[in-house]
């Protein structure tokens, strides 16, 4: 998109968006342009129904009869299935559980164990950190191990995988510029040296079509607080294909991960398939929560929520660069949506500040150490208008410099 439209042809592409009934399952604070749902989704009636629900009927007059009667014994395994045909995986392949961060853990022992004549971890050094910080814990309990970081050891993350190369970590879309990855070439590239991989998916779950078994994908793992609206802290997610399901070998082996966990067995016995990357009691709460959020993306057409993210982030990118010209703002995202997630990247030497100052305005997005602005798009609930009206805010504030009041560069704990 070279120029952008007026604001009547704004008005007219929400007036025939085919998601636009979405908006209203959500709750929107007013006078809130939330640009923000790459990092937190925004809350839906539905949970707080389930949440209610959950809290009132289950645990409040239930109580623990409520594992048997409520079907909570069995919900990171339903859940899992329910994230699973949003990304491609067909069921039995995931599960809901634990952490991005934990969750990881397992997957890269898990990885190692099915390649125990290889010692090499291979990831990107432009990573969120938390994959890094997580390699690198494994690799101190491994005494051969090591690991090669993409931007590090060498400038393309192909260039590193070799017949040393046990499992590949990358992200789908990267958490700071957006940048799309071809996951079928990579997992290719990386299955033709005999290395496994596992796919982050954090900032493309709900954001765009995922394709794990059309891909071939070995593992992936993924949060559900960001598109799809879990809540904040949701449990993550865990995919193994069904091919690893006999071999699989993680390294913490809890109660939830037994094969018969009220046997109370003093040795341990991995679960079936995928339920053997369980691993302590799952918080229930948290899981009902998701599982409103989930209701709503049983009538989500996947094909047209990424037709209309597609549309935000060029509209945005068209917006900023043409009202906010000559005000030092620099695109991070790729120019071309097929290589792009729902996310916008722009990078200023007083990114923390503008942001702040939008975020005083009421247009929330978020910064990334140490010059980006990041703006997420949710098709569910943003609107074309959300973005003309927080381009006009942006300039604003770029024009008369308002970014620079003293208050604006305070940092906080959360950025």
């Amino acid at each position: 998109m070279s120029a952008f439209p007026d604001f009547a042809a704004i008005e007219a592409m929400d007036a025939t968006d085919p998601l636009r009934s979405m908006r209203a399952r959500f709750v929107l604070p007013r006078g809130v342009i939330y640009l923000d749902g790459n990092s937190l989704g925004a809350a839906s009636t539905a949970a707080f129904a389930e949440l209610q629900s959950a809290a009132t009927e289950e645990w409040g007059q239930e109580l623990i009869r409520s594992w048997n009667t409520a079907g909570w014994f069995d919900m990171p395994l339903d859940l899992g299935d329910r994230v699973g045909r949003l990304i491609g995986a067909a069921a039995g392949q995931t599960v809901v559980c634990d952490t991005t961060s934990i969750n990881i853990y397992k997957l890269l022992h898990a990885a190692l164990a099915l390649r125990p004549d290889r010692s090499v971890i291979v990831s990107e050094g432009g990573s969120f950190p938390t994959d890094i910080y997580m390699a690198e814990g494994v690799v101190a309990t491994q005494a051969d191990a090591s690991l090669r970081l993409e931007g590090v050891d060498a400038p393309d993350i192909e260039e590193l995988i070799d017949g040393d190369v046990a499992v590949v970590l990358v992200n789908h879309v990267n958490y700071k510029t957006g940048e799309l990855r071809d996951m079928a070439k990579l997992t290719r590239k990386a299955h033709a040296n005999g290395a496994l991989v596992i796919w982050d998916l954090c900032h493309s779950a709900g954001a765009l079509p995922v394709g794990l078994d059309g891909a071939n994908v070995d593992f992936a793992v993924g949060c559900t607080y960001k598109y799809l609206n879990g809540g904040p802290g949701a449990p993550a997610f865990i995919y193994a294909a069904e091919r690893h399901h006999g071999d699989i070998r993680q390294p913490l082996s809890g109660w939830w991960g037994h094969a018969r966990p009220f046997a109370f067995e003093q040795r341990y016995a991995a679960g079936e398939g995928i339920r053997r990357f369980l691993c302590g009691t799952q918080p229930i709460l948290s899981l009902r929560a998701l599982k409103g959020a989930l209701d709503i993306w049983d009538e989500v057409d996947m094909a047209a929520l990424r037709e209309k993210s597609l549309r935000l982030t060029d509209l945005f990118i068209a917006l900023v660069e043409g009202k906010c010209a000559g005000h030092g703002l620099k695109l991070e995202s790729p120019r071309d949506g097929a290589r792009r997630g729902s996310q916008v990247s722009f990078s200023h030497p007083n990114a923390y500040e503008i942001m702040q100052a939008l975020i005083a305005r009421g247009v929330i997005g978020d910064f990334r150490a140490p010059s980006t602005m990041r703006f997420g798009f949710t098709p569910l609930y943003t609107s074309y208008a959300d973005l003309w009206h927080a381009v006009d805010i942006l300039e604003d504030i770029l024009r008369h410099d308002t970014w620079r009041e003293a208050h604006f560069g305070i940092r906080a704990a959360v950025t």
